[in-house]
């Protein structure tokens, strides 16, 4: 059975940081590419960044880029976000996934299995 437990949510002000970690068993991970997407209430869920299995390729959505990090450790089956100079618009529920895809994936229905997210909220 597949699980993936997201932690390291919280609230915090502008401009401060967060690093968000995804714990997966029951897969073998390093097979997967890793994604990371969020979630505000009325809004789809949209992509925020993604590995591959090695960590030689990471892809991040513009809004985020120079801000956020995406990095893996394959001996843990963990992956993590470190989220720095946040912005209120950063504001919402973070998800992990897995894919079993190695393209581009940008998309939710190319991924596999989810976490139930940790939320973020930023204040101003």
């Amino acid at each position: 059975q597949v699980q993936m437990v997201e932690s390291g949510g919280g609230l915090v002000q502008t401009g401060g940081s967060l690093r968000l970690s995804c714990a997966a068993s029951g897969l073998s991970f390093t097979t997967y590419t890793m994604g990371w997407f969020r979630q505000s209430p009325g809004k789809e869920r949209e992509f925020v960044a993604a590995i591959n299995w090695s960590g030689g390729r990471t892809d991040y959505t513009d809004s985020v880029k120079g801000r956020f990090t995406i990095s893996r450790d394959n001996a843990k089956n963990t992956v993590y976000l470190q989220m720095n100079s946040l912005k209120p618009e950063d504001t919402a529920a973070y998800y992990c996934a897995a894919s079993r895809l190695s393209v581009q994936l940008r998309e939710p229905g190319q991924y596999n299995y989810w976490g139930q997210g940790t939320q973020v909220t930023v204040s101003s």
